[in-house]
């Protein structure tokens, strides 16, 4: 059985624009990893309404999973959860159980619940809250999509809540060879080793040091026998 599929949609234009650095990918992917759901595409898409509808429907029917994150604050650039509505042909507006989380949580910290603090709980029909243990917001899923902050330790929070609601495949483990070779010189015998064994990933990583050329291979399964006898064979090149 093949592992489940996931996506990730990063949306901001703070992050495309170079002002913020986003972290969360990296994070995300070491999460599924270990939950054995393989991240297959991470697209990065501006506050524009045609873009994140039009790319929340072609990664939702392409993989298992969509994970996004950004855009679901309380400013008036914040649309993300409008557009998953809208994507899902959803109703959405300030749902009563998403409401009472934001009146607790102001109420026991002597902030008024205004009307952009409301935004935050513009949740569609549909969709089933995510918890935020960090600043209570809630994200949502909606059909396979998982709407969460941009905001790391929230997105980490988040993602905490999720990951256990979903099923998983086999964890993909992975080998490192370091090889004081060039890529020319182990390119032909690295292929043969990728045809003998193709439930294994092998990817090269040229280096150069003290004036000499070398590869990291990395090899990565789910399967330990494979991945033992792959890494023998490449360990070998070392030798050549």
């Amino acid at each position: 059985m093949t592992n489940p599929t996931a996506a990730m949609l990063v949306i901001g234009d703070e992050i495309l624009s170079g002002r913020t650095r986003d972290a969360n990918m990296h994070y995300l992917a070491g999460q599924l990893t270990e939950r054995g759901i393989t991240l297959c595409e991470v697209r990065i898409v501006s506050d524009h309404r045609d873009a994140i509808i039009a790319a929340v429907r072609a990664l939702s029917q392409a993989y298992d999973h969509v994970f996004t994150s950004g855009g679901i604050g309380p400013t008036h650039d914040d649309i993300t959860a409008d557009c998953i509505a809208a994507a899902f042909d959803d109703h959405i507006d300030v749902r009563a159980d998403a409401r009472a989380l934001l009146a607790e949580f102001y109420a026991q910290t002597g902030r008024e619940l205004n009307e952009a603090r409301l935004r935050m709980a513009r949740i569609p029909d549909r969709a089933t809250l995510i918890d935020n243990p960090v600043s209570v917001a809630p994200g949502f899923t909606l059909e396979n999509v998982h709407v969460m902050a941009g905001v790391p330790s929230v997105f980490q929070a988040m993602v905490a809540s999720v990951l256990p609601t979903l099923t998983g495949g086999k964890p993909l483990i992975s080998d490192t060879v370091r090889l004081m070779r060039g890529e020319g010189d182990v390119a032909q015998p690295l292929g043969e080793i990728a045809a003998k064994f193709p439930s294994v990933q092998i990817g090269s990583y040229p280096f150069q040091q003290d004036g000499r050329f070398g590869t990291n291979i990395v090899l990565r399964t789910t399967d330990a026998d494979a991945l033992a006898q792959a890494t023998a064979l490449v360990a070998a090149l070392q030798g050549d």
